[in-house]
């Protein structure tokens, strides 16, 4: 390189009325001096040396370069890719991932690029009385862009459609949906039993020899809809595996739940797991589940049809409020149990009975009169634990006149229910303080007749 800039220095003091272009890399592959002429305005004397024009051009030539050796397929990864450090912390999950394009689509077997009539391939070999024979027929000219049509149209990214039913808490999450029964042991099958996910994630743990490993875990639940239930964890590296082996597990570990009349829990109960706690209330036919969504399919998983639960504490952690509710199920007394535990009669008031009791179970020993206090069954049952309840909101509009004029109008109505039930019980029928006086006053009852035929 010195010696180069040397030449160039005495070149330039021996023809000054000449233009020299130096242009030089820091590392220069290759070297090159091509003669170029240029006009110059400043005159000046000629050239002692030599009577030649001519300008020495210094230039580096690139023969190899990093955009020459590599496709344009890997230059384009090199822009768009992710680094190994920014894969291992979950960054550009969707980065180059290509759609499978289906080549058959579009395509008849017996029919190419020449358009040909096969007997037995593509058309039937008698048609009628006659025998069909082998023959060309006219070209498709549009064919070829047909197919390609058609395949660029599946390249595109579509969401999976699924029908309503087959949903989960959130489209087409898996957590929610239903992945089939278990997988038959032996002669042995599971037979009208559904699986329902409950959660599905990735998770990752520290090594030191392998860094940061990543898995899939699949928390399910399993039943046939009468009372048997179990629930499982599996992980593995592909989601699919983590759901077989979620499922096979939960299917080993089957318990069952008693019900009350085959639709709702035998009593209400407290459960806590962790920092979550689940007040359960037993329901009426027709009432619903109305609960957490992990709950909800647990109950479905089980064949409860009516029960109302609270969630409180920790409510995101789907694990710790299935296990809750679980062991709630678990620890359920039947009446009996409850009878002997308490030494009273157990007396259940429904409203589809208008609230009249019923003996449920008996103990054998019975507490007397001045032994009793004041005990209250859910009190004892939910473990001395009661459902916190919100603070009642300030009504905006209770200085309105509209207000207090609806208030007017409805304060006959005020405990009817109440007042009912207390008539019924003492009295027999709905009637007035009047009925005695007059007998009128009495709630008529009118008996469907049956016709003489």
């Amino acid at each position: 390189m010195a010696g180069l800039w040397n030449a160039a220095k005495c070149l330039l003091q021996l023809s000054p009325n000449y233009v020299c272009c130096l242009r030089m890399s820091l590392r220069p592959i290759g070297v090159t001096i091509q003669p170029i002429t240029l006009f110059s305005t400043v005159q000046s004397t000629p050239s002692i040396i030599s009577s030649k024009r001519f300008n020495p051009v210094v230039s580096a030539v690139r023969n190899t370069s990093f955009f020459n050796k590599l496709p344009a397929e890997s230059l384009w990864k090199g822009v768009t890719s992710v680094s190994n450090a920014g894969k291992k912390r979950g960054r550009g999950r969707a980065v180059g991932k290509k759609m499978a394009k289906n080549l058959n689509k579009g395509q008849v077997v017996g029919v190419g690029k020449t358009n040909m009539l096969w007997p037995g391939l593509n058309s039937p070999i008698i048609q009628g009385k006659e025998l069909i024979q082998q023959k060309k027929l006219p070209d498709d000219p549009d064919r070829e862009a047909k197919l390609l049509k058609l395949r660029d149209e599946m390249g595109a990214f579509r969401l999976l459609r699924l029908s309503p039913l087959e949903r989960g808490w959130s489209g087409p999450k898996l957590p929610g949906r239903s992945v089939g029964p278990p997988d038959p042991v032996g002669e042995d099958n599971f037979e009208g039993f559904d699986t329902i996910v409950l959660e599905f994630k990735i998770v990752c743990n520290m090594k030191g020899n392998l860094g940061r490993t990543r898995r899939t875990s699949a928390f399910v639940v399993t039943g046939n809809g009468n009372g048997l239930a179990g629930f499982a964890t599996g992980k593995a590296q592909m989601g699919m595996t983590a759901l077989r082996k979620a499922k096979n597990r939960a299917a080993q570990k089957l318990m069952y739940v008693e019900r009350y009349n085959e639709h709702t829990v035998l009593h209400d109960f407290f459960s806590a797991f962790g920092k979550t706690r689940v007040f359960v209330q037993k329901k009426p036919e027709g009432y619903g589940l109305v609960c957490h969504r992990a709950i909800r399919e647990i109950c479905k998983a089980i064949g409860i049809k009516d029960i109302y639960a609270k969630v409180e504490g920790s409510t995101k952690n789907v694990q710790h409020v299935a296990k809750a509710f679980m062991v709630g199920l678990l620890r359920q007394k039947t009446f009996e149990k409850i009878a002997e535990e308490t030494k009273l009669h157990v007396v259940e008031f429904r409203k589809e009975r208008d609230y009249f009791p019923q003996i449920m179970a008996k103990p054998s020993e019975v507490k007397t009169t001045k032994a009793i206090d004041d005990m209250d069954l859910n009190l004892h049952l939910n473990a001395g634990k009661v459902v916190s309840k919100r603070k009642k909101g300030f009504q905006p509009n209770e200085s309105d006149p509209s207000w207090k004029n609806h208030i007017s109008k409805t304060e006959r109505f005020r405990n009817r229910d109440q007042v009912r039930v207390n008539l019924l019980v003492e009295h027999g029928e709905v009637r007035s303080f009047l009925a005695d006086k007059y007998p009128e006053c009495r709630q008529v009852k009118f008996m469907k007749k049956m016709e003489e035929s």
